[in-house]
């Protein structure tokens, strides 16, 4: 009896196949959608700096709350979009046939852990937003949560390239699911995003969160990856269902 119960919460291949391509194609969906957030944001580009007044802040906020508002209430709909696009990565990892499936859950984690802060940043942006005509120093003391949270916090997206990377070195069988070269690619993303921590830290210079490194490359090397990834998965997902003998 336990048997048959067991077979029947175990989903067929070609539900799994159907479930992964579905999740897989929700990425350039949400993508698109973000880049409209993310263009209707006047404070990204150029992205604010941190030596700003706390009249100059006061003074964006007022002036761009209509922006600002749906640029947050757009990622905050639809940034959760790009959830299914990374647990397309879970499931194949948990299909690597020489490691454990410690390193997908663990990828798994530090995805959630992301979400959870970017929503973070996304409410501090808002909160900003909501009051414009309050003191200029509490508008700038969200404005400086709202930075730091955004972009400082990128120990789970390190975390999450560098499992990636072990667990494709370590599944060394005769048919990897993904080929080595995305390994490095991982761990590269990893060490390109490392240095915005330091965005918590200086206020002018390539690691203030406005700058080239913990700024641009942060956000060059993420949607680098993601971009990459996609083409890499699906040809995994052809792969998988040629081995399952799903159409």
């Amino acid at each position: 009896m336990q048997a048959i119960t067991e077979a029947e919460d175990t989903p067929t291949a070609t539900t799994d196949i159907t479930t992964q391509s579905i999740s897989l194609w929700s990425g350039p969906v949400a993508g698109g959608v973000l880049l409209i957030a993310f263009l209707a944001f006047p404070g990204f580009y150029p992205p604010m700096s941190p030596a700003d007044s706390a009249e100059k802040v006061a003074s964006f906020y007022a002036d761009n709350q209509a922006l600002i508002q749906f640029s947050m209430i757009t990622l905050n709909l639809c940034g959760i979009l790009l959830a299914p696009y990374f647990m397309v990565i879970v499931v194949q990892m948990k299909r690597m046939a020489t490691q454990s499936h410690v390193f997908a859950y663990c990828y798994l984690t530090a995805a959630v852990s992301g979400a959870t802060i970017v929503a973070l940043a996304d409410i501090f942006f808002l909160v900003a937003a909501f009051r414009p005509e309050r003191d200029p120093e509490l508008v700038l003391l969200l404005n400086d949560l709202a930075w730091i949270t955004l972009i400082a916090p990128v120990g789970m997206l390190v975390a999450q390239n560098l499992l990636l990377g072990l667990a494709i070195y370590f599944d060394d069988g005769p048919e990897p699911v993904f080929p080595r070269w995305v390994g490095h690619l991982s761990v590269v993303t990893a060490l390109a995003m490392a240095p915005a921590v330091g965005a918590a830290v200086f206020a002018s210079g390539p690691l203030a969160w406005n700058g080239a490194i913990s700024f641009w490359l942060r956000n060059i090397a993420f949607i680098g990856f993601v971009v990459v990834m996609f083409p890499v998965l699906r040809a995994a997902l052809r792969r998988q269902a040629a081995a399952e003998s799903v159409a």
